[in-house]
């Protein structure tokens, strides 16, 4: 007997919240800054992450060239980065979001208009998505989405590209959003792009930020900061980004034992409350900061 509406709309409903529900508690993790943080498909077979960001398409838009820079890992430029290909299938398989992250903090990006935006949109869809382009930097493999780390430059018109990447899911698989603000509410560069209410899930960058960040045992400010942006923005999935040692960023890093005891224990009262992201799979190597907490995001 076909299911009633009323009983296809419960069976909705009851798979939303499952999914919604397996969503909490996850990490997310930076690849391809460092040629010696071991190969993408080893990453994703620790099983340590749920999201891997491919870092960075560091030039887009204002008639540049995109470019994409994995440091030592491969050269684009010489269709060096399409064996990619086979290791970002591995991961998909394996249950892993594979994302292109687009920006950085060392890159030359800018959108100059609605128009321009559209053309970066269409560039990522044809060359990282599901479109078609004889010169696919990472071979065929087809990208969960795209991650917003925009850190410098303007930030006129990233609300025009997530609303272009977004409109892409019409044409079969989902387009994911991702954005990696800094902590100090609302961010400067993708605080107007977050307003859309498009993006799947936020990775707030709680270092290097002393104001926002948590410091020496006292975690008020951080959590001042959790609260602004979890009332403050649409998106239901918010992560905790952190550096993954000391040495990962100037300021910022939280003791294992303190982020266990004192810190996740508070933000994960939030319903918001999406996991820990974390700067970045070679510092992660280093102190196995993902292993130590995984148990308790």
């Amino acid at each position: 007997m076909a299911p009633s509406g009323l009983a296809r709309f419960l069976l909705f409903l009851i798979l939303s919240l499952i999914f919604s529900l397996s969503d909490a508690g996850r990490i997310a993790i930076y690849w391809g800054q460092n040629g010696n943080e071991g190969t993408l498909a080893e990453t994703c077979a620790t099983g340590d992450y749920a999201f891997v960001n491919l870092a960075f398409l560091c030039t887009f838009g204002a008639s540049n060239t995109p470019q994409l820079n994995l440091a030592g890992h491969c050269d684009p430029y010489s269709n060096g980065c399409t064996s990619l290909s086979q290791d970002i299938k591995s991961c998909q398989a394996k249950g892993v979001k594979v994302m292109l992250s687009i920006g950085g903090g060392a890159g030359a990006y800018s959108l100059t208009s609605k128009d321009d935006a559209r053309q970066v949109a269409r560039y990522i869809w044809n060359n990282y998505l599901g479109g078609h382009s004889s010169s696919r930097p990472l071979g065929d493999a087809v990208l969960d989405g795209v991650d917003f780390d925009i850190e410098g430059g303007s930030p006129d018109h990233y609300d025009d590209l997530a609303r272009y990447l977004s409109a892409y899911s019409a044409k079969g698989k989902k387009v994911y959003l991702t954005a990696a603000p800094q902590c100090p509410y609302p961010d400067a560069w993708v605080g107007g792009a977050l307003d859309t209410g498009l993006f799947d899930y936020v990775w707030v960058q709680f270092y290097n930020n002393p104001p926002c960040q948590y410091s020496s045992g006292d975690a008020a400010n951080l959590e001042d900061a959790w609260k602004q942006w979890t009332s403050g923005i649409k998106a239901t999935n918010i992560f905790l980004g952190l550096p993954a040692a000391p040495d990962a960023a100037g300021s910022g890093f939280i003791p294992i034992g303190d982020l266990k005891s004192q810190v996740l224990p508070a933000l994960k009262k939030s319903s918001k409350y999406g996991g820990v992201m974390l700067w970045s799979k070679y510092y992660d190597d280093q102190t196995g900061y993902s292993k130590a907490i995984k148990p308790d995001v």
